[in-house]
């Protein structure tokens, strides 16, 4: 129990240092730690990351780096999308080794998004934010000429959603570049925003589960408590380190993580 609630807070760290990578780490260590059905790990690991995204929001909001206009456009299809993934969660169809391999699946896609922005955001992003003094959306952004931004974002939250509430996964690493490709929004305010979106698909996601699997109430708490401080620790540790040059390292962690996982499920 000692050993898995400091890994809370380095699952909150994480969030408070990339803006991402908590699911990843939050249900491995509820299955591997402390021996959580995968079900109910996905479930307990929505109400910690959906917790620590409220915590995250308010440094962020300070520093005027949230668009609650964004958000709102955003959060209705990610919640909608988490419901629903959630529920075909629960289905006897979905049994937990399958969710696990997708969990996994998901894991080495999230891995190849970290390892992508690392390598081409520093530059691209860093421009994008220099040259772009406007935070509003803009509507001339779009996911093609075809599809116009206020569609394009709502139906790419309705597919994050989905993966949320089936696997776990699908927070900052999907929805920041998201954002800023199709929302044109810089990238800091792109991650104080993706909490906010990160907190309500959290609740929905969680609702689908409730009463369907089992929840241990008191080890959710003390889950999220323990991950809510290492957030704030890693909003307090961005002061000294720069974000971008760790998320290398974690994302070979993270296909560390999925190996181990994978081998696991297996065998």
């Amino acid at each position: 129990m000692i050993i898995a609630h400091f890994l809370a807070v380095c699952v909150g760290v994480s969030l408070g240092l990339i803006g991402g990578g908590g699911s990843i780490l939050a249900v491995p260590i509820l299955v591997y730690v402390l021996g959580v059905p995968i079900k109910s790990a996905i479930a307990m690991s929505l109400v910690t990351i959906g917790a620590v995204s409220l915590v995250g929001i308010i440094p962020h909001w300070q520093q005027h780096h949230v668009n609650f206009k964004t958000a709102l456009l955003f959060s209705p299809g990610a919640m909608v999308g988490a419901y629903m993934g959630a529920r075909l969660g629960t289905l006897p169809i979905v049994t937990p080794a399958l969710q696990q391999i997708l969990f996994v699946i998901v894991m080495f896609i999230a891995a190849y998004f970290i390892l992508r922005n690392s390598q081409h955001q520093s530059s691209a992003n860093l421009e994008l934010e220099v040259n772009q003094p406007s935070v509003e959306v803009n509507s001339s952004v779009s996911i093609d000429q075809h599809i116009p931004w206020w569609l394009a974002i709502p139906t790419e939250g309705f597919g994050v959603g989905i993966m949320t509430g089936l696997v776990g996964i699908g927070g900052g690493f999907m929805i920041i570049p998201t954002l800023v490709i199709l929302g044109n929004t810089p990238i800091k305010e792109a991650i104080g925003t993706s909490l906010v979106i990160m907190a309500f698909k959290s609740v929905t996601g969680f609702a689908g589960y409730w009463g369907h699997v089992p929840i241990d109430i008191n080890l959710m708490l003390t889950f999220t408590l323990a991950a809510s401080l290492g957030m704030l620790v890693g909003a307090y540790l961005t002061q000294f380190i720069e974000a971008k040059k760790l998320e290398t390292g974690f994302a070979y962690f993270v296909i560390a993580i999925a190996i181990f996982m994978l081998f696991k499920t297996v065998f």
